[in-house]
Formats: structure tokens, sequence, C-alpha cells
């Protein structure tokens, strides 16, 4: 009987340790495909810093910046400057998640 008391304690737990709610949501890039810029839009549940970041194919990082996102939807325009043309992930990041989607350079 203790060692099922004690499993269901450790289940509960462990499931509300790992339930961590994602405080990010709908991320999208408009226009996707682009040729100079593009605006990534995303959702956030609180205001705070998020980190916008870009990585070619290879994974490496050609692009981050911290941003200010207020409670609610917010757009930030992103201008290709002088990355070449082709596929992309961009991310969005907090300390409760993070979001990744690819966007297209023309």
């Amino acid at each position: 009987m203790v060692k099922k008391l004690l499993f269901f304690v450790f289940l509960f737990v462990a499931a509300v340790s790992f339930a961590q709610q994602n405080s990010l949501k709908n991320l999208s890039a408009s226009p996707n495909p682009f040729k100079n810029q593009t605006n990534i839009s995303f959702y956030n549940n609180d205001a705070g810093k998020v980190i916008l970041s870009v990585q070619n194919v290879l994974g490496k990082i050609v692009y981050r910046e911290t941003f200010s996102a207020k409670h609610g939807k917010n757009t930030i325009t992103f201008y290709k400057n002088n990355l070449n043309k082709g596929v992309y992930l961009y991310s969005i990041q907090k300390q409760s998640g993070i979001l990744t989607k690819r966007f297209v350079i023309q």
C-alpha cells in the first residue's frame, strides 16, 4: 500500500514538473517566401523579453536579437540584410519555451 501511494505521489510530482505551459503561440512569417523583408508574428501570454534567432540549414545562427514583447499579438519586421537566398529556421524564445518555423528568402 505504501509503495502504491509513493508511486502515485511520484507520478503526480513528475507530471506537474514536466507540464510547463508554453506562453508563445501562433508563430508565422508573412510574406513567406520573401525578397527583402518579412513580418514575424506571434502571440505572447505575458509581457517580457523574447529572443528572435535565425539559423541556416546547417544550424549556424546567422541572426540573433532580443526584443521586448507585449501581452497579445506581436510583430517583428525582419530584413534579410546580407543573407543569401535559401531556407532558414526562425525561432522565438522565452524562458517558458521556444517556437521554431521556417522561411524562404528568394
